[in-house]
């Protein structure tokens, strides 16, 4: 069985093999939104063919919709030339429950596929086309929130951005200054609306949309390259709106176990793709079942009906809730929890963590009795249910491919968020005290155990990809097993606030984390018996 148009005429086969097919007219979708787009989608990634693409193909089915997705990909050309076009837009998403149970669906709500490349004038210009069309209702992106930087960790302007600042919109060369260029098209078709919405899971993703968009309409305009009409255009809610989104749903890398399903099934070039960017890429998505995704309801060409399809819509103070419930309470901080200790303990799937008795306490206690207190109840979501699928279903899935390391990427970047607002939050509290938190604390002292670089058992593993290794690192370096290490030698680190969202001098846990992390340095296996003492 092959995926792509030919391949799916044989409809009785796939059914047979237990695949749920489209079940609209394609060709006659394809037709009405080359016609009249809709939605255009940034980011060809899995988490887009997983989520956003199975919504739209969902609302195809029940009549909801009549016209489809576009994706353009402007990261990695190659996911669109050798994965998409090759399978004709279309893609198997693969669901694994917690039951065991295995539900494949073949997605072809996608009808068009584009780089965003503006060497590639024939793309480009299609491109160009779409945003000037009255019917584009919104772009969505979905490309990493790295992809909104304009600037590196040293706060300098990237050469891309700089080229693109001093050449307008005419042929830039960054992601963004691409965005900006099509958004200018649009200004220039007539100001006409659309809504610019960022679905990446990152704080005020729609803020940091707007001000990488808006940066590079003013530097236009201050080198006379634009007029000063698109910099009100892009300030004006009426015409172009950045909502702020609130996105969860866990889609791994996809697995080769998954790809063995598709073998015995008879699925020919199952087999993955890595481009030489290293984007690993397949003709199928391997995904969880539960989703969210909220958004705030700010739309001025309008907007489809995605609530039918199971996307919450609501004001932005509701979304800002959402977002701080799930980033700092009720799953970012016990999936970061898991990673560190995961890592550290010779774990290679976050499922199995949930089968430790300790590393099943210290998130239960993380998240139910240090975390719950100060989450906010954003209405839409109950924050307890939230907690209890998280801990009950999601984590311990165990068909969920997902590991500690992938998740321990970029630590440093997300403990602030994750735990200091937490503390933040104890310290503004009239009837809490930030003393009284005990396994938060841990898990600060488990990272910098994590920055020695082997395991419990003495054994040597590599870390993951982390901005700040090189800044860290250093001051964990020359400590060994047995070691007593004294809150000044640490210092840098501990009174760091970009780290922890707070200086952990100030606030008053310095100490314990300091005393957590001699018990866990004392010798090998302490960090097991650090665990059992404090999360049994």
């Amino acid at each position: 069985m092959k995926l792509n148009n030919q391949g799916l005429k044989d409809k009785a086969a796939w059914e047979r093999a237990g695949y749920a097919l489209p079940e609209f007219d394609r060709e006659k979708a394809i037709k009405e939104t080359k016609d009249a787009p809709f939605w255009i989608h940034f980011g060809a990634g899995n988490l887009f063919r997983a989520y956003q693409a199975n919504v739209v193909q969902n609302l195809l089915n029940k009549g909801v919709l009549n016209r489809g997705l576009i994706v353009a990909e402007g990261y990695d050309y190659e996911i669109v030339e050798k994965m998409n076009r090759p399978h004709d837009d279309y893609s198997i998403l693969v669901t694994l429950k917690s039951d065991g149970t295995v539900e494949k669906t073949v997605v072809g709500s996608i009808f068009e596929s584009l780089a965003l490349d503006t060497e590639n004038s024939e793309e480009f210009g299609r491109l160009k086309d779409i945003f000037a069309k009255d019917s584009l209702q919104m772009a969505s992106f979905t490309i990493t929130e790295k992809g909104y930087s304009l600037a590196n960790a040293k706060g300098e302007i990237l050469p891309d951005i700089s080229y693109d600042f001093e050449h307008g919109p005419i042929k830039p060369k960054s992601y963004m200054g691409k965005v900006a260029a099509l958004l200018y098209e649009r200004f220039c078709a007539g100001e006409k609306p659309i809504a610019m919405v960022s679905m990446d899971n990152c704080s005020h993703n729609g803020d940091k949309l707007f001000h990488a968009i808006e940066s590079f309409a003013s530097e236009w305009n201050e080198h006379g390259l634009v007029e000063q009409e698109f910099v009100n255009y892009i300030h004006n809610k009426n015409k172009v709106a950045f909502p702020w989104t609130m996105i969860d749903k866990i889609t791994p890398r996809p697995d080769a176990s998954i790809e063995s399903i598709l073998r015995e099934d008879d699925v020919e070039d199952a087999e993955p793709v890595i481009t030489s960017k290293h984007t690993y890429v397949a003709p199928f998505v391997n995904a969880e079942e539960c989703e969210y995704l909220v958004i705030e309801d700010t739309f001025p060409n309008g907007r489809p009906k995605l609530e039918e399809g199971g996307v919450m819509f609501a004001d932005r103070e509701t979304v800002d809730k959402v977002e701080k419930m799930k980033v700092c309470t009720c799953l970012n901080p016990l999936h970061t929890t898991l990673a560190v200790f995961g890592c550290i303990l010779g774990y290679r799937k976050i499922s199995d963590e949930m089968k430790d008795p300790q590393l099943k306490k210290l998130v239960e206690t993380i998240g139910y009795v240090e975390g719950l207190p100060v989450v906010v109840d954003p209405g839409i979501i109950n924050p307890k249910e939230f907690i209890d699928t998280v801990l009950n279903i999601r984590i311990p899935n165990p068909f969920m491919p997902d590991t500690p390391q992938r998740i321990a990427t970029d630590t440093s970047q997300k403990l602030a968020i994750r735990f200091g607002r937490t503390i933040a939050a104890y310290q503004s509290s009239d009837h809490l005290r930030v003393a009284d938190l005990k396994l938060i604390p841990l898990v600060f002292a488990g990272w910098l155990r994590y920055l020695m670089a082997f395991d419990d058992n003495g054994k040597s593993f590599d870390l993951s990809p982390d901005p700040l290794i090189d800044t860290v690192r250093p001051y964990v370096n020359g400590i060994k097993l047995g070691d007593t290490v004294s809150a000044d030698q640490l210092r840098p680190i501990l009174e760091n606030n970009k780290i922890f969202g707070v200086n952990l001098f100030e606030v008053g846990i310095a100490d314990k984390v300091v005393s957590y992390f001699n018990e866990l340095i004392a010798k090998k296996g302490a960090i097991r018996e650090t665990l059992i003492k404090y999360a049994q």
